[in-house]
């Protein structure tokens, strides 16, 4: 991807955007570590200006933060901030996976499936970034369906803040304690039971809170830190 391309259509900012947007989402930056814009714009092949302007966006969602001297980061993760992350996905997440209960098709559910076929594969292979990417792809599969034009952006800017931190705890303990309630939100759609499809996904975001919050601060829990 050369500097100013166009590729399939959208120009090299909105290409680069999208690339370093997906990149915070599977953590593959690290919470806390600097990198240089121009490190990112040699990795992605562009010039610095569509990568700046990534940037700025990047920013606005509060996926990454600015240190000067083209430097930025993703921001460190803290107990607090995960706590309130959380309360608002318990409370957006359920509702699209309700709106989405409605409207969902048979085809729908069979690409969920497969989805699900393919996140579970990541992890029996102990496949971090596929575990992370597959998760990723079932929820959002699961959300559009919802069409709708303000939740589903919010949603997405929290996955942002905390799938770094995701990939952090995966990193360090693996996949082969990680569970999740994708199978229980198919049957229930299957079933068309719209409630029990936001019950499902509510107790999946309930699971996923727990995991991260006690992998990542037991040892300000245990009052080491």
């Amino acid at each position: 991807m050369g500097n100013g391309a166009v590729v399939a259509g959208l120009p090299a900012h909105e290409l680069a955007y999208r690339d370093l947007k997906q990149r915070i989402l599977y953590g593959e930056f690290k919470p806390g570590r600097p990198v240089t814009l121009q490190g990112i714009a040699d990795e992605l092949g562009v010039s610095l200006t569509p990568i700046r302007e990534s940037v700025r966006r990047l920013i606005a969602e509060r996926a990454l933060e600015f240190h000067g001297n083209r430097r930025i980061s993703v921001p460190q993760m803290t107990h607090g901030l995960l706590e309130e992350i959380y309360t608002v996905r318990s409370k957006l997440e359920p509702e699209l996976a309700y709106r989405a209960a409605k409207r969902v098709t048979n085809a729908d559910i069979d690409r969920l499936e497969a989805i699900d076929a393919d996140l579970d594969g990541a992890i029996a292979d102990g496949d971090v970034g596929a575990y992370l990417k597959h998760n990723f792809r079932f929820h959002r599969a699961l959300y559009s369906r919802a069409n709708s034009q303000v939740l589903l952006p919010i949603v997405e800017s929290l996955w942002l803040q905390f799938g770094p931190s995701l990939r952090v705890v995966c990193g360090r303990y693996g996949t082969s304690g990680l569970s999740d309630q994708h199978k229980e939100t198919i049957k229930a759609l299957r079933a068309k039971n719209a409630g029990a499809v936001q019950t499902a996904v509510l107790q999946d975001i309930a699971q996923g809170s727990t995991f991260i919050t006690d992998e990542l601060f037991a040892n300000e829990k245990s009052g080491i830190i």
